[in-house]
């Protein structure tokens, strides 16, 4: 397979399910990381789609592409690290491509717009996606379908757009040849 579809969970994009070159990564950078090491491996694809919901913090509703990468959750300034920064690493941002917005990724579901990281849209997975796909050498799009505005109502509103998204997603594999 020359194309991997990787999403978080079935309930983003149920119809996806159907092909055979999509794949549920499960939620977390450390499920995302894992998966997409496991189907790098045994799949050797050029290139690795990622769709799935995130909170807008700069940007509102509708589907939007990702090229610029943050760690959200990487906090080690204690030991002289800049927020963000893997420790002995020197890039705080995964630059994949231009003309996209900035996602921060983490291991939480963000209720407050005010990351400690300047970036446009909040996820959980698509910076460890990003990172594998860079180890690998493959080329990653990332597209998130903002489903809610990453503040106190970000669970409810999540959970009433979850699904949202997919029409958008099989528009991008559509105009691609994907689908």
């Amino acid at each position: 397979m020359n194309d991997l579809i990787l999403i978080a969970i079935q309930e983003e994009a149920p119809a996806l399910a159907a092909l055979p070159n999509v794949f549920f990564t499960g939620v977390g950078k450390v499920n995302a990381a894992l998966s997409a090491a496991r189907l790098i491996e045994k799949h050797r694809p050029q290139r690795i789609w990622n769709f799935g919901t995130a909170g807008g913090i700069t940007v509102e509703g509708g589907l939007h592409r990702c090229t610029r990468f943050l760690q959200r959750d990487m906090l080690v300034t204690a030991l002289g690290f800049q927020p963000g920064q893997t420790p002995f690493e020197e890039a705080i941002a995964l630059e994949l491509g231009t003309g996209g917005l900035t996602c921060s990724s983490g291991d939480s579901f963000v209720t407050d717009s005010a990351p400690h990281l300047p970036s446009d849209l909040v996820d959980m997975e698509a910076y460890a996606l990003a990172k594998a796909c860079q180890q690998a050498g493959v080329v990653f799009h990332c597209y998130k379908f903002i489903s809610d505005r990453a503040d106190g109502a970000s669970s409810s509103d999540w959970t009433a757009n979850v699904r949202k998204g997919e029409p958008s997603y099989l528009r991008i594999l559509q105009e691609h040849g994907l689908q």
